[in-house]
């Protein structure tokens, strides 16, 4: 409905100038009003021309409505204030939609032509180095959403995870697992205080020591001869003296790194893969049962090793983005809006995590990809200019990179019956919960506000709990075709379309009101990246259609066309439930 006026509204437009003997591009804007007292639709054209035409708006409204085009779907058309345009709809443009669903099904609405252009959405990539938690998965949610929005407006949408399995926490990861392995050997190594002590390292220690019996095996006094003493805090240390026990941690912590290492060898990376392996299958599990897929998996590690890493190095400084400054490498992005310049290698030749991470983008881009929207956790605010500011630098764009946070998860009431260490895993939720639900709640906010999850209410059957108060609208649609078959009753869409003028009722508009408002939401939120906006839309579709089912029958068997009028008109209702319930990730149940 809305293209129908706006098409109204160009051709009103191409008869003004061609009158004025002007030649002007204008946008036209068409939003659906919020008072149904100035009409379903609502333009400011007039407004907008008026410097341009050098006319008082209001003139040219009246200019403007007098060279519209005649529509059955207006019934009347109001100037209102210093000119906005309302547009009051006949009852046959709101039945319409009815129609216009049934034959699109759940691709009404939609824009499949891909037209907007490439765009890869890279989400979740959280650190393989343990279970992923409540946080990653409201990014999880998210990341999904936004993809199957986008795809649903008119992108070529490719969705990819990042895997970081490159950096130092790998390292740390293995370490964990060698130090566990020796301890089931026998050997009496102490976990260093920023190891892993998860109860899933020790899972993986032992697969180690199934599949090589003592093979990796050191004896406690080779494996620390010489290392620095690592230093415990007390109690009543100082908050100098704990920051100061903390870098020694660390220290002692890479010195150990580098004693697996060398007394390992080669064998190092077996121990290396194993952790990675049996982290990477444990999120990919969670992410399969979260409903969640990816078109790639990207390694860092393959990265480094295919020496893109390099060639990304080379490009920026044939671009003149890098000097050499205290022997080491840095990249000029204080110029294009970074608080200062960024180290690319350190002065010891290593990579900075900056370095790696800025070649992957590169790549995403060479890849084709000249649009990339990144999802990253809350934590990262901080990183996002000097990513912007590369990303600027290397295509002398500012709309190449969209970043999107997503802001931290609490979870409210409920008893877990599950734990896995001393968090909450995503998975322990999904198991607790459900998929539905903890897809459904953790996309009832703006991804950029706090989300407080109440685990109780999301376990609920009672219309409080947003989700199901959605899918139950669906299944009582499904019961209602089910309780006309079990009557001995059948219906035909393609003649219940010459019904719809039956649909007249003020539940029947309000309805009517919001399926045709479908397309123009999905686009919306869309535009503003906020799939939480199907989430409210769905809600009040679902409100609607409760109201409608408590106060009308909708076998009318002594009303033929009114039975095939409503029952087109919850088909519809419907069918745009599960459209909008498919691009949350949610399932639509035929029965409750």
């Amino acid at each position: 409905m809305k293209e129908h006026l706006q098409e109204l509204l160009a051709t009103a437009l191409k008869r003004l100038f061609a009158d004025a003997g002007v030649e002007h591009a204008a946008t036209i804007q068409l939003d659906p009003t919020k008072d149904a007292k100035f009409g379903d639709f609502q333009s400011n054209l007039a407004l907008q021309l008026a410097k341009p035409l050098g006319k008082p708006p209001r003139m040219i409204a009246e200019a403007l409505v007098k060279m519209l085009p005649d529509s059955t779907r207006v019934a009347r058309i109001e100037i209102a204030g210093p000119g906005f345009i309302n547009f009051f709809l006949a009852p046959a443009a709101f039945q319409a939609v009815v129609a216009e669903i049934i034959e699109q099904g759940e691709d009404y609405g939609c824009d499949r032509s891909g037209n907007k252009g490439r765009i890869m959405v890279e989400f979740v990539s959280a650190n393989p180095t343990g279970p992923m938690h409540v946080g990653h998965g409201r990014g999880a949610a998210y990341g999904d959403s936004i993809s199957k929005l986008l795809a649903a407006t008119g992108w070529q949408v490719w969705r990819e995870y990042y895997i970081n399995d490159a950096g130092r926490q790998v390292d740390i990861l293995a370490l964990s697992v060698w130090v566990r392995y020796l301890e089931l050997c026998g050997e009496n190594v102490p976990l260093p205080q920023r190891a892993y002590p998860a109860e899933y390292i020790r899972k993986t220690a032992q697969v180690l020591h199934s599949e090589h019996g003592d093979g990796l095996r050191f004896p406690a006094a080779t494996v620390l001869d010489d290392l620095p003493q690592e230093p415990i805090p007390g109690p009543a240390d100082s908050e100098q003296e704990k920051a100061a026990a903390k870098t020694g941690q660390e220290t002692y912590m890479d010195a150990l790194i580098v004693r697996a290492k060398t007394l390992l060898g080669e064998r190092y990376e077996l121990i290396r893969k194993a952790a990675l392996t049996d982290q990477l299958a444990a999120i990919r599990k969670t992410l399969a049962d979260f409903n969640v897929e990816f078109d790639q998996w990207s390694s860092e590690r393959e990265l480094v090793d295919s020496g893109f890493v390099s060639t990304a190095l080379t490009r920026l400084e044939q671009m003149n983005l890098t000097y050499e400054k205290d022997g080491a490498l840095w990249m000029r992005t204080e110029q294009y809006g970074d608080e200062k310049d960024r180290v690319l290698i350190k002065a010891d030749g290593s990579a900075t995590y900056f370095c790696n991470d800025l070649a992957y983008h590169v790549n995403k881009l060479d890849r084709g990809y000249p649009t990339l929207m990144d999802v990253w956790g809350a934590d990262h605010h901080g990183y996002i200019a000097r990513v912007r500011a590369a990303i600027e630098a290397l295509t002398q764009r500012k709309d190449a990179l969209n970043v999107q946070l997503i802001q931290f998860v609490t979870l409210s009431s409920g008893r877990m019956g599950k734990r896995s260490g001393n968090f909450v895993t995503l998975q322990d939720l999904v198991d607790e919960a459900g998929t539905d639900a903890t897809r459904f709640f953790y996309l009832t906010r703006s991804h950029d506000q706090h989300l407080e999850f109440d685990i109780d209410l999301a376990r609920s059957q009672s219309n409080d709990n947003p989700v199901y108060y959605v899918q139950y609208a669906h299944a009582r649609i499904c019961r209602v075709f089910e309780q006309l078959v079990e009557k001995g009753g059948d219906w035909d869409p393609l003649t219940a379309k010459l019904t719809l003028h039956r649909l007249t009722n003020e539940h029947e508009k309000t309805l009517l009101t919001l399926l045709n408002r479908y397309p123009d939401m999905l686009e919306r939120a869309a535009s503003a990246y906020t799939p939480h906006t199907v989430v409210f839309f769905l809600k009040d579709l679902a409100e609607a259609l409760h109201g409608y089912y408590n106060v009308h029958r909708f076998l009318v068997e002594d009303d033929p066309e009114l039975q095939a009028a409503r029952l087109a008109l919850i088909a519809a209702t419907g069918t745009v439930i599960r459209a909008g319930l498919k691009i949350l990730g949610v399932s639509a149940p035929e029965k409750m």
